[in-house]
């Protein structure tokens, strides 16, 4: 570890954050991430078979918290806001499913497959932030995962146009959350992670990882204390709307 990273991590001491969405993937580089930097983590896994996650927190010392929650479910949303007291330095929340297959045209995606999508990419990361947005303190930072194929002024090929479209209701309501929170000293971050190789991702994308998942939490330190909304990608810069 270098002397910069070693020095962030000794001021990262007893932070607490919150991992929705980290069963694999993103995720979970992200909850690994956060540990080797001296975070508290709790991170969520969908299901108890997500076993990942768990075997993560019995190399963690106790500083992570597997927790088992179906954003989709509104009742297990709530329950785990009932199990979690404390204030938070950070919410993160990662969701992210395509369409099957991701190549689907509006023309040709069923009602339920779409529905489906946009409920998992949008409307229960919202519900998620809505309610646990609440316990990040006034210092804290909540961070969205978006997508770079969330930009409409970036659309000029018409890709994986479903799970597009749903990115980009993402960023229109948390630029709504922002509106109606404004004023609020927090730092509101929509990230782009950029095509990383993920089971949605896919063996081709160009990004590994290990690329991604650091720059990735730098920009999110880089930011920290600067209220208001951002859309950036993974190395910190401004992606448009």
């Amino acid at each position: 570890m270098s002397e910069g990273m070693a020095s962030l991590a000794h001021s990262s001491q007893g932070r607490k954050a919150l991992i929705v969405g980290a069963s694999r993937g993103l995720g979970l580089a992200l909850a690994r991430e956060y540990l080797r930097r001296r975070w508290h983590v709790t991170a969520t896994a969908r299901v108890p078979s997500d076993t990942q996650l768990h075997a993560l927190a019995g190399l963690a010392y106790g500083r992570l918290k597997p927790e088992i929650v179906d954003i989709n479910d509104v009742e297990q949303l709530h329950a785990l806001r009932g199990r979690i007291s404390e204030a938070l330095d950070l919410l993160i929340v990662n969701a992210g499913v395509a369409s099957n297959p991701p190549t689907l045209s509006v023309g040709e995606v069923s009602t339920e497959e779409f529905t489906r999508i946009m409920i998992t990419n949008v409307l229960s990361p919202m519900r998620t932030v809505e309610l646990f947005g609440k316990l990040v303190s006034s210092t804290g930072t909540i961070v969205v995962m978006s997508s770079g194929l969330a930009s409409v002024a970036d659309n000029e090929r018409g890709i994986w146009e479903i799970y597009s479209c749903s990115k980009a209701a993402l960023n229109q309501l948390m630029r709504s959350y922002a509106a109606r929170h404004r004023g609020d000293t927090r730092a509101m971050l929509l990230i782009a992670p950029g095509w990383t190789r993920t089971d949605m991702g896919g063996p081709d994308a160009p990004l590994r990882m290990e690329d991604t998942i650091p720059k990735l939490v730098d920009t999110i330190e880089a930011n920290w204390g600067r209220p208001g909304l951002s859309y950036l990608d993974y190395q910190g810069s401004t992606v448009r709307w």
